[in-house]
This record gives C-alpha cells, sequence and structure tokens, in this order.
C-alpha cells in the first residue's frame, strides 16, 4: 500500500505551554481530501498551523510522504509542497492581482493561464491593487496565490466564512473543479457543514483538541445525532 500524502501520529501541539492539540492521528492520501470538522475552539485551525510548523510539538509526528518533517520550518514545508490559505487570506493590498500571484510562482501546472482559467474573475481584476477588490475576490485571490506555488496538498480554513451565498456557490464550485480535475489534495477547515462534505471524501470531527469522530464525507449527513451532538447543527447546503 501506498504511503500517504501527509499522516500526522499521535500528535499533541499547541502554544507555549498550553496543549491544544492532544493525539491526533490522521492520513491524507495523494490526490485525496479531508473535511474538518467542529464547533469554535476545537482545533481544527490550530490543526492546520501545526502542519505548516507554526504550533509548538510537543509530542508524535508530522509526515510527508512518509518521511518525518516535525523540525521543519514553514518555508522548508512549503517548498515539499503544502500550499496554506489563512482564515484572513493574507493577500498584498498595494499589489495587483497578477502580482500578488506572480511573486508566489514556482514552476508547474498551475501558472496564470491555468488559475484564471479556475477564476476567471480575477482574469477581469488582473490591474486592481488587492485592496480593491471585494471580500469574495480576495478570498479568490487567496486560493489562486496558494496555487501558483504548485502545492501537492493545499489546507483552506474557512475559506466560505463571510461571504454571500452566491459567492460561496461560485467559489465552492472552483474548489470542485481544483480537485476533481487538477488532483489537488485538499484539507477543508469549514463551519458550513453540508459544503464542506460535498466537497471532500474523508471527515473528521474534532472536540476538545481531539478527533472524536471519523467518517466518510458522503455517510456524514445522514448522521445527524453525531453532528448535532460535536457540530451542534444540521447540515445544510
Amino acid at each position: 500500500m501506498a504511503e500517504p500524502l501527509l499522516g500526522l501520529e499521535g500528535v499533541r501541539a499547541g502554544y507555549g505551554d498550553a496543549v491544544v492539540l492532544d493525539d491526533v492521528s490522521l492520513e491524507v492520501r495523494e490526490h485525496g481530501s479531508l473535511a474538518v470538522l467542529g464547533r469554535n475552539g476545537v482545533g481544527k485551525t490550530t490543526l492546520l498551523l501545526t502542519l505548516m510548523g507554526y504550533t509548538r510539538l510537543m509530542r508524535g509526528a508530522v509526515l510527508w510522504r512518509g518521511r518525518d518533517m516535525s523540525s521543519a520550518p514553514p518555508h522548508a514545508r512549503a517548498r515539499r509542497g503544502l500550499g496554506w490559505v489563512a482564515q484572513e487570506r493574507e493577500i498584498f493590498p498595494s499589489l495587483s492581482v497578477e502580482e500578488n500571484l506572480t511573486v508566489a510562482s514556482r514552476p508547474g501546472r498551475w501558472d496564470l493561464p491555468a488559475v484564471y482559467g479556475l477564476f476567471p474573475r480575477l482574469a477581469e481584476r488582473r490591474a486592481n491593487m488587492g485592496n480593491q477588490l471585494s471580500g469574495g475576490e480576495q478570498q479568490m485571490l487567496a486560493i489562486a496565490r496558494a496555487l501558483m506555488t504548485n502545492p501537492a496538498l493545499l489546507l483552506l480554513d474557512e475559506p466560505f466564512e463571510g461571504l454571500a451565498p452566491i459567492v460561496v456557490e461560485e467559489l465552492a464550485g472552483a474548489i470542485r473543479r481544483m480537485m476533481a480535475e487538477h488532483g489537488t489534495a485538499t484539507v477543508l477547515v469549514e463551519q458550513h457543514v453540508g459544503i464542506a462534505l460535498s466537497l471532500t471524501e474523508e471527515a473528521v470531527v474534532f472536540e476538545r483538541g481531539k478527533i472524536a469522530h471519523r467518517a466518510r464525507s458522503r455517510e456524514l449527513p445522514h448522521d445527524i445525532e453525531t453532528l448535532e451532538r460535536l457540530v451542534g447543527l444540521r447540515v445544510s447546503a
């Protein structure tokens, strides 16, 4: 059996002496997709920050293609193929759309024509500064910029937060095409449970820094009791 693209083995991590994640183990296969669900404050964003190397790892290991990268700094993890879209988007406000994209460019299938094909609105706005974009356009730019690094695994932290339903639908369609047509492995942290499950193959639900439930994404919407208990809401698209 092939090694998973990404693996966590018994990870305990947090900030300083504060433990946020405790005994977390999971895998993401090549071209796979994982939804990370749970209430606010249960460790979902900390999971992504741990994968990128921004937290204190107290125990366990982070594996990339079977090799331990627990001590690798964030820039080295990005070079290995981890792409991260932070919840805050963190685009460069004083650079144009195209400059935001080209500054992150690395060789691979994702180049300007490819990301403009995925996000036509960015092509229309290519000369606009980052601070001249709507919230939805900024999120598109943040994802497109991460893709320009040509990652093997893309980490998305609440990409639909604060966006109008029509923009959420457009953005979800682009993410779906990205995964289906280009095979980009994805870890998606998201409060929109129905959308998250519709985009992914596997799901984990966090509670108090631990994985409390694992399921196939297509099966979890039918487990209403688990969703109400651990997420606190019913599935809605």
